[in-house]
């Protein structure tokens, strides 16, 4: 991801805005405010938006290339059918956003507060979700293969039909969820074993 080439803009208020179809090029948005926000098939290529808030904006059908939305706000944002490419939302808050269709492909997500949010279905494969909320999240038929799940919280996840085969699971206690029908490869299986109190010779 390369750094944008243009000033940032500070603190600017574009709630309610009608940003239907536009396309930002490696733009910086730092502070900036969104709420409720029309942004319908936007679409963004390797801009910054930090600490902005997108609470009850339409994102719906929009589009990301190499864009960082880092400790930003979506509060009831509506993101479905949008499209993230090796995206960066590191610390952002979108539980309660309307996520269904959502296309994730690669990218950092660690810390992302995805609580509750429906997700089934959706190709993770690769995606960095260290320390990730997925508490009470929908993951069934996830594809979560080579996905880095370090220290992820999920607790209570819905898991059934998820592969999780090849994906980094230290710090999560896979013993501790309900595991029926998840994919799982050699590793991961002795892992869930051990934390169940079972001896491997």
């Amino acid at each position: 991801m390369t750094a944008p080439d243009t000033d940032p803009v500070e603190r600017a208020n574009f709630d309610e805005d009608d940003l239907t179809g536009e396309r930002l090029d490696r733009r910086r948005f730092s502070g900036c405010t969104f709420r409720a926000a029309v942004a319908v098939e936007l679409t963004t290529q390797g801009c910054v938006f930090d600490r902005c808030d997108f609470s009850t904006a339409d994102l719906s059908g929009s589009q990301h290339t190499a864009s960082a939305f880092t400790n930003c706000r979506f509060d009831m944002a509506n993101l479905s059918t949008a499209r993230f490419t090796e995206c960066k939302l590191t610390g952002s808050e979108l539980a309660g956003a309307k996520l269904l269709g959502v296309e994730i492909t690669g990218g950092e997500w660690s810390l992302v507060n995805l609580r509750g949010c429906q997700l089934s279905g959706r190709d993770l494969r690769g995606v960095r979700l260290r320390g990730a909320e997925l508490v009470e999240a929908d993951l069934r038929s996830c594809d979560l293969r080579n996905a880095d799940l370090t220290d992820a919280r999920l607790h209570n996840a819905q898991l059934k039909g998820a592969d999780l085969r090849g994906a980094i699971v230290d710090g999560t206690a896979l013993q501790d969820l309900d595991l029926h029908g998840v994919r799982l490869d050699l590793a991961q299986a002795v892992l869930v074993a051990k934390g169940l109190g079972a001896m491997i010779d």
